[in-house]
């Protein structure tokens, strides 16, 4: 099959796409006081975390404006809970130096992971693709195979080995088709590599993958999630727990949470007219300031090119169904992610 964009996709909708992992890093949080500290640290529920189970989280400041995010684990085995933090590896030093701020007496250590390589396997045939790496994953299936009909408000990190080297599974979040992360040594991954072109999957690149993320309404920090912005705004539910107690930046989500909803929100767009020349592109409704969208592709679906984005659009804008236009045409907003293609 020639290796061209709208085939990279088509196959990572329908059958299953791999590539190397080069923008994510791990933070490790030990120590006797690590779950209760984490727990106030962040947006999620970590203390409820059961070995092998991770969840998506806000980092907030006092005023409830978003300073990063990341998925969190519990790492799997017994003894003291130990968790490792994933996030872009351009928020880790960012990440590390806020949260060392705030131990104080605590008994906390926070660690980055190095020497760690990793390797995504995503589509709907990516749980039958990685059971077959080797033997031993066999007899550690990660969890359901279907793709998750809402955002769950956890995942799964499980350890085992491949070619006699330790391995970290993680069933990762996806709303649209399932996905997998493989992290291990360098040496182990380029391994998987080599083994992952001999099967159907197709290597796929950097764009196809923000093609992916735009269809799955998946929303970038840095890029669609910026230091300003309020966690119910970016639409990101997974994200938040309100029954854990106090965390940073808690009084704010709680206050907007009683009030019932805010007055911008990010979502999906289907666009009629050309890509914005530049991002992000303010959208209008009647003259007046109603958004603005963030992320923006023509996405080579199989009914043909199509023009996506995600952004965030004021809400009575949205209730009264004025439309919303940028630069260069109509932005049309859409129900949830899978309506979006």
């Amino acid at each position: 099959m020639p290796n061209s964009e709208p085939n990279e996709l088509a196959v990572v909708l329908e059958g299953a796409g791999y590539s190397p992992i080069t923008d994510r890093a791990f933070l490790c949080v030990t120590g006797s006081d690590a779950t209760r500290w984490l727990n106030g640290m962040v947006s999620n529920c970590i203390q409820a975390l059961e070995p092998g189970e991770g969840n998506y989280n806000f980092l907030l400041n006092a005023q409830g404006r978003i300073q990063g995010d990341a998925m969190i684990y519990r790492e799997p085995g017994d003894g003291a809970p130990t968790f490792l933090l994933e996030t872009d590896s351009s928020q880790l030093e960012t990440i590390q130096k806020a949260l060392d701020r705030f131990i104080i007496m605590d008994d906390v250590e926070l660690t980055p992971v190095e020497d760690l390589a990793g390797v995504l396997v995503v589509g709907p045939q990516a749980l039958s693709i990685v059971m077959a790496l080797g033997t031993a994953n066999q007899q550690a299936a990660p969890c359901s195979p279907g793709a998750p009909a809402s955002p769950p408000q956890t995942v799964n990190l499980k350890k085992t080995v491949y070619g006699g080297a330790p391995v970290r599974l993680i069933h990762a979040f996806s709303p649209l088709i399932p996905r997998f992360e493989i992290w291990s040594d360098s040496s182990t991954i380029e391994s998987i590599l080599a083994e992952l072109e001999e099967t159907h999957a197709v290597q796929t690149s950097a764009t196809v993958l923000e093609y992916l993320r735009i269809l799955e309404a998946r929303p970038k920090h840095g890029v669609d999630i910026r230091d300003r912005d309020l966690p119910q705004e970016t639409s990101q539910a997974h994200a938040l727990h309100f029954a854990k107690g106090c965390y940073l930046g808690q009084e704010i989500v709680e206050r907007i949470r009683s009030r019932g909803q805010v007055h911008r929100r990010f979502m999906a767009f289907r666009l009629t007219g050309e890509l914005p020349a530049n991002l992000p592109a303010p959208l209008e409704a009647g003259g007046k300031p109603a958004g603005e969208l963030t992320s923006a592709a023509l996405v080579p679906l199989a009914e043909g090119p199509v023009l996506l984005a995600l952004g965030y659009a004021r809400q009575e804008a949205v209730d009264a169904k004025l439309e919303l236009s940028y630069s260069g045409g109509v932005a049309v907003p859409q129900r949830d992610p899978a309506a979006a293609g």
